[in-house]
């Protein structure tokens, strides 16, 4: 297997992972928002790691802001951008 199919089941791997870690809080009512406050940073984080340059600061800025507001945390970001990143923007590559 290439490096890039590595990498992009890896970040598949890790993005349903981390989305599903951001779900967390609604199981835990009452304390689920808080353990949000110390989720949304360590995401933004990620993200911007998972994706680099401005795409990846830009969704890192994102999830941070979609982690942090109630209720937005069954917003899958994470796969969001997996599925821009590998699906979309590689079929904008190959028409070119």
């Amino acid at each position: 297997m290439s490096k890039l199919k590595d990498t992009k089941f890896q970040n598949l791997f890790l993005s349903l992972l981390f989305d599903a870690l951001g779900m967390l809080s609604f199981a835990i009512p009452g304390i689920g928002e808080f353990t949000d406050v110390i989720w949304a940073p360590i995401a933004g984080w990620l993200m911007t790691r998972m994706y680099k340059g401005k795409l990846g600061q830009a969704a890192g800025v994102v999830t941070f802001v979609e982690e942090l507001v109630p209720g937005l945390d069954v917003v899958p970001t994470f796969t969001i951008m997996w599925v821009y990143t590998y699906l979309i923007q590689k079929g904008k590559g190959k028409a070119n």
